[in-house]
Protein backbone atom coordinates (compact mmCIF):
# COMPACT_ATOMS: atom_id res chain seq x y z
CA UNK A 1 0.00 0.00 0.00
CA UNK A 2 1.26 3.61 -0.61
CA UNK A 3 -0.48 7.05 0.01
CA UNK A 4 -0.36 8.65 -2.76
CA UNK A 5 -2.07 12.02 -1.91
CA UNK A 6 -2.69 13.79 0.92
CA UNK A 7 -4.96 16.90 1.82
CA UNK A 8 -5.68 19.11 4.86
CA UNK A 9 -8.38 21.24 5.67
CA UNK A 10 -8.27 23.65 9.49
CA UNK A 11 -5.82 21.11 10.65
CA UNK A 12 -3.17 23.45 12.78
CA UNK A 13 -1.63 25.55 10.52
CA UNK A 14 -2.60 23.76 7.53
CA UNK A 15 -5.62 26.16 6.47
CA UNK A 16 -6.10 24.55 2.69
CA UNK A 17 -3.33 22.09 1.42
CA UNK A 18 -3.14 19.08 -1.06
CA UNK A 19 -0.20 17.22 -1.78
CA UNK A 20 -0.08 15.44 -4.77
CA UNK A 21 2.30 12.08 -6.18
CA UNK A 22 4.04 11.54 -2.84
CA UNK A 23 7.11 9.55 -3.13
CA UNK A 24 8.06 6.59 -1.02
CA UNK A 25 10.54 8.78 0.30
CA UNK A 26 9.05 11.84 1.20
CA UNK A 27 11.59 14.69 2.74
CA UNK A 28 9.89 17.57 4.48
CA UNK A 29 12.21 20.74 5.47
CA UNK A 30 10.78 24.00 6.47
CA UNK A 31 11.81 27.30 8.98
CA UNK A 32 10.91 26.44 12.59
CA UNK A 33 7.19 26.66 12.50
CA UNK A 34 6.23 26.60 9.90
CA UNK A 35 4.48 22.63 10.25
CA UNK A 36 6.84 20.05 10.14
CA UNK A 37 6.41 18.16 13.17
CA UNK A 38 2.52 19.46 12.28
CA UNK A 39 2.50 17.51 8.95
CA UNK A 40 4.13 13.87 10.11
CA UNK A 41 1.59 14.37 13.61
CA UNK A 42 -1.72 13.81 11.04
CA UNK A 43 -0.34 10.20 10.87
CA UNK A 44 0.30 9.81 14.42
CA UNK A 45 -3.52 11.80 14.64
CA UNK A 46 -4.73 9.19 12.38
CA UNK A 47 -3.15 6.24 14.44
CA UNK A 48 -4.43 7.71 17.74
CA UNK A 49 -8.07 8.03 16.26
CA UNK A 50 -8.13 4.44 15.03
CA UNK A 51 -6.87 2.84 17.95
CA UNK A 52 -9.03 4.88 20.64
CA UNK A 53 -11.37 7.75 19.30
CA UNK A 54 -11.52 10.96 18.05
CA UNK A 55 -11.67 12.56 21.17
CA UNK A 56 -8.44 11.35 22.56
CA UNK A 57 -6.19 11.82 19.72
CA UNK A 58 -7.76 15.80 19.78
CA UNK A 59 -6.62 15.51 23.79
CA UNK A 60 -3.73 14.43 23.40
CA UNK A 61 -2.66 17.88 20.93
CA UNK A 62 -5.07 19.93 23.22
CA UNK A 63 -8.16 19.37 22.14
CA UNK A 64 -10.74 20.81 19.41
CA UNK A 65 -9.73 24.23 19.27
CA UNK A 66 -5.65 23.46 19.39
CA UNK A 67 -6.36 21.38 16.46
CA UNK A 68 -8.59 23.70 14.29
CA UNK A 69 -6.63 26.33 12.37
CA UNK A 70 -7.26 29.64 14.25
CA UNK A 71 -9.67 32.45 12.41
CA UNK A 72 -11.04 29.59 9.86
CA UNK A 73 -14.89 28.19 10.18
CA UNK A 74 -15.86 24.73 8.88
CA UNK A 75 -14.40 21.12 10.11
CA UNK A 76 -10.93 19.39 10.29
CA UNK A 77 -10.59 17.41 7.39
CA UNK A 78 -8.33 14.87 6.23
CA UNK A 79 -8.09 13.43 3.20
CA UNK A 80 -5.94 10.85 2.19
CA UNK A 81 -5.38 8.75 -1.41
CA UNK A 82 -3.87 5.58 -1.43
CA UNK A 83 -3.74 2.21 -3.31
CA UNK A 84 -4.61 -0.88 -2.39
CA UNK A 85 -4.45 -4.37 -3.52
CA UNK A 86 -7.84 -6.09 -4.46
CA UNK A 87 -9.45 -9.65 -5.78
CA UNK A 88 -12.52 -8.51 -7.58
CA UNK A 89 -14.17 -11.12 -9.35
CA UNK A 90 -11.43 -12.84 -10.55
CA UNK A 91 -8.88 -10.07 -11.32
CA UNK A 92 -6.31 -8.35 -9.15
CA UNK A 93 -5.98 -4.81 -9.30
CA UNK A 94 -4.96 -2.07 -7.05
CA UNK A 95 -7.69 0.74 -7.29
CA UNK A 96 -6.50 4.51 -6.03
CA UNK A 97 -8.85 4.76 -2.98
CA UNK A 98 -9.62 8.09 -1.44
CA UNK A 99 -10.91 8.30 2.47
CA UNK A 100 -12.01 11.37 3.50
CA UNK A 101 -12.75 12.12 7.42
CA UNK A 102 -14.22 15.45 8.31
CA UNK A 103 -14.27 16.38 12.35
CA UNK A 104 -16.65 19.17 13.85
CA UNK A 105 -17.62 20.07 17.67
CA UNK A 106 -21.58 19.59 18.59
CA UNK A 107 -22.29 21.15 21.74
CA UNK A 108 -18.86 21.14 22.88
CA UNK A 109 -18.01 17.46 21.93
CA UNK A 110 -15.80 17.13 18.68
CA UNK A 111 -17.84 14.62 16.75
CA UNK A 112 -17.09 12.80 12.64
CA UNK A 113 -19.46 14.83 10.48
CA UNK A 114 -18.41 12.76 7.49
CA UNK A 115 -16.32 9.33 7.05
CA UNK A 116 -16.05 8.56 3.54
CA UNK A 117 -14.27 6.12 1.44
CA UNK A 118 -14.23 5.60 -2.55
CA UNK A 119 -12.63 3.93 -5.39
CA UNK A 120 -13.08 3.36 -8.94
CA UNK A 121 -13.60 0.01 -10.06
CA UNK A 122 -12.12 0.44 -13.35
CA UNK A 123 -9.71 2.56 -15.12
CA UNK A 124 -12.81 4.81 -16.37
CA UNK A 125 -15.78 6.68 -14.46
CA UNK A 126 -16.40 8.38 -11.21
CA UNK A 127 -15.51 6.63 -8.17
CA UNK A 128 -17.88 4.16 -6.31
CA UNK A 129 -19.11 4.93 -2.58
CA UNK A 130 -17.92 1.86 -0.42
CA UNK A 131 -18.41 3.69 3.15
CA UNK A 132 -20.34 6.41 3.91
CA UNK A 133 -21.26 7.54 7.81
CA UNK A 134 -22.01 10.67 9.57
CA UNK A 135 -22.63 11.19 12.98
CA UNK A 136 -22.00 8.00 13.99
CA UNK A 137 -24.28 6.22 11.70
CA UNK A 138 -23.65 5.03 7.70
CA UNK A 139 -23.57 2.32 5.24
CA UNK A 140 -20.78 0.21 3.86
CA UNK A 141 -20.94 -1.66 1.19
CA UNK A 142 -20.90 -5.70 1.66
CA UNK A 143 -20.36 -7.26 -1.69
CA UNK A 144 -17.40 -5.20 -2.29
CA UNK A 145 -15.49 -8.24 -4.24
CA UNK A 146 -18.06 -9.16 -6.11
CA UNK A 147 -17.41 -8.23 -10.02
CA UNK A 148 -20.68 -6.16 -10.14
CA UNK A 149 -20.73 -3.73 -13.05
CA UNK A 150 -22.57 -0.80 -11.58
CA UNK A 151 -23.05 0.52 -8.34
CA UNK A 152 -26.77 0.04 -8.18
CA UNK A 153 -25.86 -3.31 -7.78
CA UNK A 154 -24.34 -2.80 -4.65
CA UNK A 155 -25.49 -4.07 -1.41
CA UNK A 156 -25.27 -1.71 1.62
CA UNK A 157 -25.88 -2.84 5.12
CA UNK A 158 -26.82 0.11 7.52
CA UNK A 159 -24.46 0.57 10.95
CA UNK A 160 -24.97 2.53 14.06
CA UNK A 161 -21.82 3.31 16.10
CA UNK A 162 -21.41 3.03 19.58
CA UNK A 163 -20.54 7.09 19.43
CA UNK A 164 -19.87 10.16 17.02
CA UNK A 165 -16.16 9.55 17.66
CA UNK A 166 -15.62 6.23 16.44
CA UNK A 167 -14.20 5.94 13.33
CA UNK A 168 -16.29 3.11 10.89
CA UNK A 169 -13.16 1.43 9.77
CA UNK A 170 -12.11 0.95 12.88
CA UNK A 171 -14.97 -1.89 13.41
CA UNK A 172 -15.47 -2.86 9.81
CA UNK A 173 -11.56 -3.40 9.15
CA UNK A 174 -12.09 -6.50 11.29
CA UNK A 175 -14.36 -8.51 8.48
CA UNK A 176 -12.56 -9.52 5.57
CA UNK A 177 -15.91 -8.60 2.94
CA UNK A 178 -14.76 -4.64 3.43
CA UNK A 179 -11.50 -4.79 1.30
CA UNK A 180 -10.87 -1.25 0.93
CA UNK A 181 -11.73 -0.41 4.75
CA UNK A 182 -9.91 -3.62 5.96
CA UNK A 183 -6.73 -2.38 3.97
CA UNK A 184 -6.97 1.19 5.56
CA UNK A 185 -7.41 0.06 8.79
CA UNK A 186 -4.15 -2.29 8.68
CA UNK A 187 -2.13 0.13 7.07
CA UNK A 188 -2.94 2.92 9.80
CA UNK A 189 -2.62 0.45 12.44
CA UNK A 190 1.02 -0.77 11.53
CA UNK A 191 2.07 2.89 10.95
CA UNK A 192 4.87 3.80 13.40
CA UNK A 193 5.09 7.45 14.01
CA UNK A 194 8.52 7.94 16.08
CA UNK A 195 9.14 10.96 19.28
CA UNK A 196 12.04 9.38 20.07
CA UNK A 197 13.01 10.33 23.38
CA UNK A 198 16.81 9.76 24.97
CA UNK A 199 16.11 10.22 28.23
CA UNK A 200 13.13 7.34 27.21
CA UNK A 201 15.46 4.87 25.82
CA UNK A 202 17.43 4.97 28.71
CA UNK A 203 15.09 3.44 30.97
CA UNK A 204 15.65 0.04 32.80
CA UNK A 205 11.75 -1.97 31.53
CA UNK A 206 10.64 -4.35 33.51
CA UNK A 207 10.83 -8.40 31.88
CA UNK A 208 8.27 -8.40 28.78
CA UNK A 209 8.09 -8.89 25.31
CA UNK A 210 8.05 -6.34 22.41
CA UNK A 211 9.01 -6.73 18.70
CA UNK A 212 8.97 -3.37 17.38
CA UNK A 213 10.43 -0.02 18.78
CA UNK A 214 7.26 2.28 20.18
CA UNK A 215 6.92 5.82 19.53
CA UNK A 216 9.15 7.16 22.59
CA UNK A 217 12.05 4.43 22.16
CA UNK A 218 11.05 3.23 26.52
CA UNK A 219 11.05 -0.51 25.29
CA UNK A 220 14.57 -0.59 23.32
CA UNK A 221 16.02 -3.06 25.44
CA UNK A 222 12.86 -5.19 25.13
CA UNK A 223 13.32 -4.84 21.58
CA UNK A 224 17.28 -5.54 20.95
CA UNK A 225 16.42 -8.46 23.76
CA UNK A 226 13.94 -9.77 20.51
CA UNK A 227 16.14 -9.44 17.95
CA UNK A 228 19.28 -11.22 19.37
CA UNK A 229 17.03 -13.98 20.48
CA UNK A 230 14.76 -14.24 17.62
CA UNK A 231 16.39 -12.49 14.34
CA UNK A 232 19.95 -13.29 15.41
CA UNK A 233 21.19 -12.46 11.80
CA UNK A 234 19.66 -8.77 12.16
CA UNK A 235 20.86 -8.44 15.38
CA UNK A 236 24.28 -8.79 14.43
CA UNK A 237 24.20 -6.55 11.03
CA UNK A 238 23.02 -3.61 13.52
CA UNK A 239 26.40 -4.52 15.62
CA UNK A 240 28.55 -4.63 12.29
CA UNK A 241 26.88 -1.18 11.72
CA UNK A 242 27.55 0.21 15.22
CA UNK A 243 31.09 -1.07 15.38
CA UNK A 244 31.66 1.22 12.24
CA UNK A 245 30.27 4.22 13.24
CA UNK A 246 30.68 4.85 16.47
CA UNK A 247 34.21 4.89 17.23
CA UNK A 248 35.03 2.38 20.40
CA UNK A 249 32.05 -0.08 19.98
CA UNK A 250 33.27 -3.34 20.28
CA UNK A 251 29.98 -5.01 21.57
CA UNK A 252 26.07 -4.41 22.31
CA UNK A 253 24.52 -6.90 24.99
CA UNK A 254 21.40 -7.47 27.12
CA UNK A 255 20.78 -9.37 30.33
CA UNK A 256 17.95 -9.96 32.38
CA UNK A 257 18.90 -8.81 36.43
CA UNK A 258 16.29 -9.75 39.25
CA UNK A 259 13.35 -9.36 36.50
CA UNK A 260 14.93 -5.89 34.72
CA UNK A 261 16.25 -5.93 31.26
CA UNK A 262 19.46 -4.37 31.49
CA UNK A 263 21.04 -3.29 27.56
CA UNK A 264 24.84 -2.39 27.55
CA UNK A 265 27.21 -1.23 25.07
CA UNK A 266 30.73 -2.55 25.56
CA UNK A 267 33.80 0.01 24.54
CA UNK A 268 36.56 -1.47 23.78
CA UNK A 269 38.86 0.61 26.14
CA UNK A 270 37.37 -0.89 29.37
CA UNK A 271 36.87 -4.12 30.82
CA UNK A 272 32.93 -3.56 31.93
CA UNK A 273 30.09 -2.69 29.50
CA UNK A 274 27.90 0.16 29.69
CA UNK A 275 24.60 0.64 30.67
CA UNK A 276 23.01 2.14 28.45
CA UNK A 277 21.41 5.20 30.78
CA UNK A 278 25.85 6.00 31.08
CA UNK A 279 26.35 5.91 27.25
CA UNK A 280 26.57 9.06 24.82
CA UNK A 281 23.06 10.70 23.10
CA UNK A 282 24.95 9.84 19.67
CA UNK A 283 25.13 6.42 20.75
CA UNK A 284 21.83 5.87 21.78
CA UNK A 285 20.07 7.67 18.83
CA UNK A 286 21.98 5.58 15.83
CA UNK A 287 21.35 2.17 17.92
CA UNK A 288 17.78 3.17 17.93
CA UNK A 289 18.06 3.93 14.22
CA UNK A 290 19.22 1.00 13.43
CA UNK A 291 16.94 -1.48 14.90
CA UNK A 292 13.87 0.86 13.98
CA UNK A 293 15.04 0.75 9.95
CA UNK A 294 15.97 -3.48 10.38
CA UNK A 295 12.94 -4.56 11.95
CA UNK A 296 12.39 -7.95 10.86
CA UNK A 297 8.56 -7.47 10.02
CA UNK A 298 8.54 -3.47 8.55
CA UNK A 299 5.85 -1.04 9.37
CA UNK A 300 4.24 -0.05 5.87
CA UNK A 301 4.35 3.62 6.92
CA UNK A 302 7.84 5.33 9.33
CA UNK A 303 7.56 8.85 10.62
CA UNK A 304 10.69 10.41 11.54
CA UNK A 305 11.17 13.72 13.36
CA UNK A 306 14.56 15.34 12.55
CA UNK A 307 16.93 11.76 13.00
CA UNK A 308 19.88 14.27 12.47
CA UNK A 309 19.76 14.50 16.35
CA UNK A 310 22.73 14.02 18.46
CA UNK A 311 24.55 12.85 15.70
CA UNK A 312 27.62 13.52 14.07
CA UNK A 313 26.98 15.11 10.66
CA UNK A 314 29.55 12.79 9.07
CA UNK A 315 27.00 9.68 10.11
CA UNK A 316 23.79 11.53 8.35
CA UNK A 317 24.12 11.04 4.23
CA UNK A 318 24.35 7.20 4.95
CA UNK A 319 21.69 7.38 7.93
CA UNK A 320 19.54 8.97 4.85
CA UNK A 321 20.50 6.32 2.02
CA UNK A 322 19.35 3.94 5.10
CA UNK A 323 16.08 5.84 4.67
CA UNK A 324 15.48 5.54 1.19
CA UNK A 325 16.10 1.79 1.22
CA UNK A 326 13.75 1.20 3.97
CA UNK A 327 11.45 2.74 1.61
CA UNK A 328 10.04 0.95 -1.32
CA UNK A 329 7.18 -0.48 -3.94
CA UNK A 330 5.45 -1.44 -0.36
CA UNK A 331 6.52 0.54 2.64
CA UNK A 332 6.71 5.01 2.71
CA UNK A 333 9.39 6.77 5.05
CA UNK A 334 8.06 10.66 5.74
CA UNK A 335 11.57 12.36 7.85
CA UNK A 336 10.84 15.65 8.85
CA UNK A 337 15.18 17.36 8.87
CA UNK A 338 17.15 20.50 9.57
CA UNK A 339 19.76 19.49 8.18
CA UNK A 340 22.05 19.92 4.84
CA UNK A 341 24.41 16.99 5.24
CA UNK A 342 21.55 14.73 5.83
CA UNK A 343 19.20 16.53 2.31
CA UNK A 344 22.84 16.26 0.31
CA UNK A 345 21.75 12.29 0.25
CA UNK A 346 18.31 12.82 -0.76
CA UNK A 347 17.08 13.25 -5.07
CA UNK A 348 15.18 16.37 -5.89
CA UNK A 349 11.76 14.17 -6.56
CA UNK A 350 11.83 13.55 -2.61
CA UNK A 351 11.96 16.75 -1.39
CA UNK A 352 9.26 19.30 -0.28
CA UNK A 353 9.69 22.29 1.69
CA UNK A 354 7.10 24.51 3.61
CA UNK A 355 6.36 28.11 4.09
CA UNK A 356 3.90 30.06 5.92
CA UNK A 357 2.53 33.00 4.49
CA UNK A 358 -0.34 35.32 6.69
CA UNK A 359 -0.03 32.53 9.23
CA UNK A 360 -0.93 29.44 7.03
CA UNK A 361 1.54 27.05 5.38
CA UNK A 362 2.07 26.25 2.18
CA UNK A 363 3.83 22.94 0.23
CA UNK A 364 6.29 23.92 -2.21
CA UNK A 365 8.39 20.43 -4.15
CA UNK A 366 11.64 20.58 -5.28
CA UNK A 367 11.51 18.92 -8.63
CA UNK A 368 9.09 22.05 -9.46
CA UNK A 369 11.35 24.60 -8.99
CA UNK A 370 13.15 24.79 -12.12
CA UNK A 371 16.25 26.33 -10.90
CA UNK A 372 16.94 23.65 -8.08
CA UNK A 373 16.43 20.76 -11.24
CA UNK A 374 18.49 22.69 -13.23
CA UNK A 375 21.50 22.84 -10.46
CA UNK A 376 21.15 19.06 -9.65
CA UNK A 377 21.32 18.30 -12.89
CA UNK A 378 24.71 19.76 -13.37
CA UNK A 379 25.85 17.79 -10.50
CA UNK A 380 24.71 20.23 -7.57
CA UNK A 381 23.53 18.48 -3.93
CA UNK A 382 20.12 19.08 -2.45
CA UNK A 383 21.64 20.34 1.16
CA UNK A 384 24.23 22.91 -0.40
CA UNK A 385 21.01 24.56 -2.66
CA UNK A 386 19.14 24.55 0.60
CA UNK A 387 21.73 26.13 2.98
CA UNK A 388 22.70 28.85 -0.08
CA UNK A 389 18.91 30.29 -0.43
CA UNK A 390 17.45 28.14 -3.00
CA UNK A 391 14.48 27.20 -0.87
CA UNK A 392 12.65 30.59 -0.79
CA UNK A 393 11.29 31.10 2.74
CA UNK A 394 12.78 27.58 4.04
CA UNK A 395 16.38 28.45 5.42
CA UNK A 396 18.00 26.05 7.74
CA UNK A 397 18.13 26.46 11.59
Amino acid sequence: MKIEGIRLRNFKSFHNVEIKDIPAFCVVVGANGTGKSTLLDVFGFLKDALTSNVRTALHKRGGFKEVHTRTTRGPIEVELKFRFTATIGNKTREPLATYTLAIDETDGKPCITREALSYRRGRYGRPWRFLFFENGQGDAVTNEYADVKDESELTRERHELKGSDILAIKGLAQFRRYSAAGALGQMIENWHVSDFHIGRARDVPDAGYAEHLSREGENLALVTRFLYEHHRETFDKILAAMVKRVPGISRVEVKTDEGRVLLKFQDGAFQDPFLVRFVSDGTVKMFACLVLLNDPNPHPLLCVKEPENQLYPSLLEELAEEFASYAGADRQVFVSTHSPDFLNAVDVDNVFWLVKETGYTRVMRARDDRQIVAFMQEGDRMGYLWNEGFFKGALPQ
